[in-house]
């Protein structure tokens, strides 16, 4: 039987469509992604429980995927840094081919199933972490096979796949399948599975950051003050904080370099 994410498109002759009937047709596949989300947020909250868990106790989260999927946990991952203030080697992703995936692809990368555990070797990879595997198909040989010597290294698994039933979701201890059907574009699965996948993504990191006290109320306390925009953020976060005034708030920033730390040294009289 052939897997849903390779199924014929719903449209044809897409060729000869008019613009605004691509775009109307691309959207309304769009829409129907998140609601394949949400029926997959049981399994969501199992993966994510568990991640908390181990990483509390000192593991580390890591992605593992081809093409456009490692792109994706590539994409999640570096993202923690700056919006949570974490260490670069708390959640780490990793791309079939090599960094020099990200930008071009490596042709039959995804196709060896020994090349993802000894990538994850670099990495001293042990039973305190846990390895998700991002695949559309859910049947990619480089994530099938580092999955597997996970499981046999006494690593927790998990992944993230859109279709039902696949080989990956059938060696994952905690399988996330979120099943969004055809693409507009037969097989493309960047787009609708894509889609799918940088969701779930975030709805992973973004849970588990909460989980690890990363963020307080609904502020990103312990965000990196990369950028002009940013520190504006963080002067009125201290401000609504504090109730410190703009030129005092900017002053503890300066002090002691994060939101955090300004205001749980902000003096009594500026609450």
């Amino acid at each position: 039987m052939k897997r849903t994410t390779e199924q014929d498109s719903l449209y044809n002759n897409l060729e000869k469509m008019s613009v605004s009937e691509l775009l109307q047709g691309i959207n309304n596949e769009d829409k129907t992604v998140p609601s394949a989300v949400e029926k997959a947020i049981p399994q969501i909250e199992q993966l994510v429980n568990e991640v908390t868990r181990k990483m509390k106790t000192g593991g580390r989260l890591f992605y593992i995927g081809a093409g456009t999927s490692g792109r994706l946990g590539i994409v999640d991952a570096s993202e923690c840094p700056p919006t949570y203030g974490v260490p670069h080697d708390w959640v780490i992703g990793i791309i079939a081919g090599g960094d020099g995936a990200i930008r071009k692809a490596v042709e039959f990368a995804e196709d060896d199933q020994e090349q993802a555990w000894k990538d994850l070797q670099q990495y001293n990879i042990n039973e305190k972490d846990v390895l998700v595997g991002i695949a559309a198909s859910g049947s990619t040989p480089y994530v099938i096979g580092g999955i597997k010597k996970a499981n046999e290294a006494g690593v927790t698994t998990g992944c993230v796949v859109c279709n039902a039933g696949s080989p990956l979701a059938s060696v994952a201890q905690y399988p996330v399948e979120v099943v969004v059907g055809p693409e507009f574009v037969t097989g493309s699965t960047r787009m609708k599975a894509g889609t799918a996948q940088k969701l779930v993504l975030n709805m992973i990191s973004t849970s588990v950051m909460i989980q690890l006290g990363r963020v307080k109320g609904n502020k990103m306390f312990d965000m990196q003050l990369t950028n002009h925009k940013l520190v504006s953020r963080a002067v009125n976060m201290v401000m609504e904080a504090t109730g410190a005034d703009e030129q005092t708030a900017q002053k503890l920033l300066d002090q002691y370099g994060n939101v955090r730390e300004a205001v749980d040294n902000a003096p009594k009289k500026d609450y």
